[in-house]
């Protein structure tokens, strides 16, 4: 392998608020069906060529599935520096945003001439076959608020989106674990995201967002008493919060959580999506 400078990547993060679970054969084809929004906070990745792959997240060493099927899949070896502001397990996507990242960041610094599709396949089915994410990637990739109108990853998912973008607050609590209840409640998250969906395509607006995640929420029964306190606080203000999927967060537009007299982290939706830096 030629000796190339390192590469960095951004992607942002993601907050799904509404899904389904769509396994198919091949992993490329399999993913979800849903809507959520990417954000200007994020996943900043950083790969350089090197004799063997070594992964630090925030300086500390660690393992990520994701990132080491990516390397595996580009036939690349590489030192992986990946930073975020965005905590771990709390539902913001960080899996598929390393994995991507990764993807973008190899490509460029090992010369690899892959297309955005090629290598948002890539992302993508690595996440699926680690098991922590779905549709985040390809989310992720196109940036703003998105509709997953199908499956999978490019050329076999179809995407939409809101216009619009603005603050978002959030409330990061605790962790879930994406791969138990992927597995544990396919059908009763299938059954409410197709409903929570419908709705939302009949009227693509910031609002009708919010409500159907919040209904999808209530529908699929994951959230924590914890998560459930917050939402009604923000309900009786007349705002409207939602549970990010998945994990023990709250989330919202504009000061919906303020409003309510909590003190969120702040960010904003990114309307780019993810890109070399």
């Amino acid at each position: 392998m030629p000796d190339r400078a390192a590469a960095t990547a951004f992607v942002p993060g993601h907050v799904t608020g509404l899904f389904t679970v769509d396994r198919r054969e091949a992993p490329a084809e399999t993913g979800s069906r849903g809507a959520g929004l990417t954000l200007e906070a994020g996943v900043e990745v950083t790969c350089q060529p090197a004799d063997r792959t070594t992964i630090t997240l925030d300086g500390a060493p660690t393992s990520v599935e994701s990132v080491s099927r990516v390397l595996d899949a580009l036939g690349v070896e590489a030192t992986v520096e990946v930073s975020t502001d965005l905590p771990i397990g709390r539902g913001f996507g960080l899996s598929g945003g390393m994995a991507l990242g990764t993807a973008l960041a190899a490509n460029e610094a090992a010369g690899l001439a892959h297309t955005m599709n090629e290598l948002v396949s890539v992302a993508h089915v690595a996440d699926v076959e680690a098991g922590t994410g779905l549709g985040d990637v390809v989310a992720q990739a196109r940036g703003g608020i998105v509709i997953r109108e199908s499956p999978g990853a490019p050329p076999h998912g179809a995407l939409d989106g809101i216009p619009g973008g603005g603050r978002v607050e959030y409330l990061a609590l605790g962790e879930l674990s994406t791969p138990d209840v992927l597995t544990e409640h396919p059908d009763v998250l299938t059954r409410a995201g197709t409903a929570a969906l419908e709705r939302l395509q009949e009227r693509p607006t910031r609002s009708q967002f919010m409500q159907s995640a919040r209904q999808f929420t209530a529908d699929v029964g994951l959230a924590t008493a914890r998560v459930e306190s917050i939402l009604a606080a923000v309900e009786e203000t007349g705002g409207v919060g939602s549970m990010a999927m998945l994990g023990e967060t709250v989330f919202g537009f504009g000061t919906a959580l303020s409003d309510a007299g909590y003190e969120p982290q702040v960010t904003r939706v990114d309307p780019a999506g993810a890109r070399i830096e």
